[in-house]
């Protein structure tokens, strides 16, 4: 492993825990970005994972970008969404079981313009990788 993939898995479990132990008080925002935290079920061992990742409200949910800073591969997150859909996404103090998916190229085509609106960062990695940066769309499992 990287070490920019070391330190990034490792503050990345420092940021999670900052969230979790404080309730979601701290954590939340970094600058202007709504952190959140996404939690999946691992597609190889079925164990919780949880991920903080930048939250973007749109409509009745959240995107989510699957952009592993430009890596030439997505994210372990992504493919565990892959595997199974169903999440839970925390917001602040609120989690709620949402079903994730993957845009749709006509989708993807006019939300990636609001990605890079909210974090500029996102139009530097997908230069720097071949792959498509997923937008990823979270919305709430209705209750019935």
């Amino acid at each position: 492993m990287s070490a920019r993939r070391t330190l990034l898995r490792v503050l990345s479990r420092f940021h999670t825990g900052l969230y979790q132990v404080s309730g979601g008080r701290l954590g939340t925002r970094i600058g202007h970005l709504e952190q959140v935290l996404l939690t999946t079920t691992g597609r190889r061992t079925g164990a919780r994972r949880t991920v903080p990742l930048l939250g973007i409200p749109h409509e009745d949910g959240v995107l989510l970008v699957a952009s592993a800073g430009g890596s030439e591969r997505h994210p372990d997150w992504y493919l565990n969404v892959l595997a199974d859909p169903e999440v839970v996404l925390r917001r602040g103090r609120r989690s709620t079981r949402m079903h994730a998916r993957p845009a749709d190229p006509v989708e993807r085509a006019a939300w990636w313009p609001v990605a890079v609106a909210t974090f500029d960062g996102y139009r530097r990695y997908q230069e720097r990788t071949a792959r498509e940066i997923p937008v990823v769309v979270c919305r709430p499992v209705s209750e019935s």
